[in-house]
């Protein structure tokens, strides 16, 4: 009897996962090979969890298209496989005046990029979310989020 495999991923980290369940779901016969003894062990391991919302990066880019698309794509995942995540939102603050301006390119920037929700807030709104927090003024961005980085490489390697 002889064994087929079409693609052999090299990594059991989140991207890795992601590459082998794409695959997978595409008709290919996938092995994923690891040097650790348990999936994400490495850099996923050290992961933020966070869910990025897209407004750091220049407009139009590959980057900023990637991660407004990639962050609504992984939060309808994650609800629909029970992964827990939370949008708990980021505050942006500037802390003294002459960062407002940073702040105004970053909305502009983060609105053309088509950040969800992106608004900037007074000062005693922010402070008000935030009781020890000190600024001058702020961006909410609701769609700034965490997510399990374990259980979304669990469902990864599952549907792999």
């Amino acid at each position: 009897m002889t064994e087929r495999i079409d693609c052999v991923v090299i990594g059991a980290g989140l991207v890795g996962l992601a590459a082998a369940r794409a695959l997978a779901l595409a008709g290919r016969e996938v092995v994923v090979v690891e040097a650790a003894g348990a999936i994400g062990t490495g850099i996923s391991s050290r992961n933020s969890e966070v869910l990025h919302a897209g407004m750091y990066y220049p407009p139009g880019s590959l980057k900023a298209r990637l991660c407004v698309a990639g962050n609504r794509l992984l939060r309808d995942y994650a609800a629909t496989r029970g992964i827990p995540f939370s949008m708990v939102g980021k505050l942006i603050v500037a802390t003294r005046p002459e960062e407002e301006a940073m702040l105004a390119a970053l909305l502009v920037k983060g609105r053309a990029n088509g950040v969800e929700g992106l608004t900037a807030i007074p000062a005693a709104a922010a402070m008000a979310l935030e009781p020890a927090l000190s600024c001058t003024a702020a961006l909410h961005s609701p769609a700034t989020g965490i997510i399990d980085t374990h259980a979304l490489m669990l469902s990864l390697r599952g549907e792999a």
